[in-house]
């Protein structure tokens, strides 16, 4: 269909230019050496078994770090999303003068009704 895929956002150019690709991140292809099979060596081996939770620790922070750049503006943005809402829709939270007077009108018409009939 002669797309662009960059415009695309299920390909991976488009994950990769809009900055949501954590591919390219070392601890994933340190990762990548670890899965490989090699010749055993001992002391490499306790290395590697040390070094795991380390490493684990920074991807971790490195995948919130990612999330919450991700994520900087969208709490302003919900903000100003809610206030032009509630300036749209102030007629359903607030009644407009007019239906004001009416329901007074409204109360006053029954309380004369109840005063009339306590009086008889």
């Amino acid at each position: 269909m002669k797309r662009n895929p960059r415009k695309v956002k299920w390909t991976k150019a488009y994950r990769r230019v809009h900055g949501k690709d954590m591919t390219q991140d070392s601890t994933f292809e340190f990762e990548r050496k670890r899965n490989r099979p090699e010749r055993y060596d001992r002391n490499l081996a306790e290395n590697v078994l040390k070094a795991i939770p380390k490493i684990d620790k920074i991807r971790v922070s490195r995948e919130e770090s990612h999330h919450k750049n991700r994520m900087k503006g969208k709490k302003q943005k919900e903000q100003k999303e809610a206030a032009k809402e509630i300036k749209d829709s102030i007629d359903i939270i607030k009644a407009p003068p007019v239906l004001k007077n009416e329901i007074k009108v409204v109360v006053s018409q029954q309380q004369s009704e109840e005063n009339r009939a306590m009086e008889e």
